[in-house]
C-alpha cells in the first residue's frame, strides 16, 4: 500500500476571475459505470470526469455527478490509501451492519439484501456533486478528488454525469 496521496493536477491553473461570452452554450449528459470489487470501496473517478470535460471543450460551466443508486454515494475528499482505509473503517463503525435495522427485518420490509447499513451510510455521504468548470478545467483543490463510495458491493454502478456551459 502506498502512503502517498493522489494529487489533482490541472492542465491550466484556475484563473481568479474568468468569463465567457455566450454563443457556444452546450449541454451534454451521459451515464458511466463504475465497478467495485469489495462490499465497501472508494473508487476515484476524477480523471474520468476531467477527461469528459476536456473532450467536450467546455471553457466555463458546470459538471454534475449523480449516483443512480440508493446505496452508492459520491463525495470529494483526498485519495490516499491510508485515508481511504480510514474512511471505510469509519463508515463501518458509525453505522454497524449487525444492528437490528427494521429494513432488514422481514416483519417490516420486503428487502432481501439486508442492507440497511448501506442505505444509512449513503444517506450520510450524499448522492450528487456539482462542480465548476473554469478555463476548461474542473475546479478542484490540489488534493481534492471525486470519489464514488460503493456501500453494498461488489457490483457495477451507474452514474449520470452532465456537463454544461460555454464551449
Amino acid at each position: 500500500m502506498t502512503r502517498s496521496s493522489t494529487a489533482t493536477v490541472r492542465k491550466k491553473p484556475v484563473a481568479d476571475v474568468s468569463a465567457a461570452t455566450p454563443g457556444g452554450f452546450m449541454m451534454h449528459g451521459e451515464t458511466v459505470t463504475v465497478a467495485s470489487g469489495e462490499h465497501i470501496e472508494l473508487v476515484d473517478i476524477t480523471d474520468r470526469v476531467m477527461d469528459l470535460v476536456h473532450r467536450l471543450h467546455i471553457r466555463e460551466g458546470m459538471v454534475s455527478v449523480w449516483s443512480l443508486h440508493t446505496t452508492c454515494a459520491v463525495l470529494i475528499n483526498e485519495s490516499q490509501p491510508a485515508l481511504l482505509a480510514d474512511m471505510k473503517r469509519f463508515l463501518e463503525e458509525i453505522v454497524a451492519a449487525d444492528e437490528a435495522w427494521m429494513h432488514n427485518d422481514p416483519a417490516h420490509s420486503d428487502c432481501s439484501r439486508h442492507n440497511a447499513d448501506s442505505h444509512l451510510r449513503a444517506m450520510l455521504l450524499g448522492h450528487s456533486l456539482t462542480l465548476q468548470v473554469s478555463g476548461g478545467e474542473v475546479v478542484l483543490g490540489h488534493w481534492q478528488r471525486l470519489l464514488v463510495a460503493e456501500l453494498d458491493g461488489p457490483r457495477e454502478r451507474s452514474l449520470r454525469v452532465q456537463a454544461w456551459g460555454i464551449a
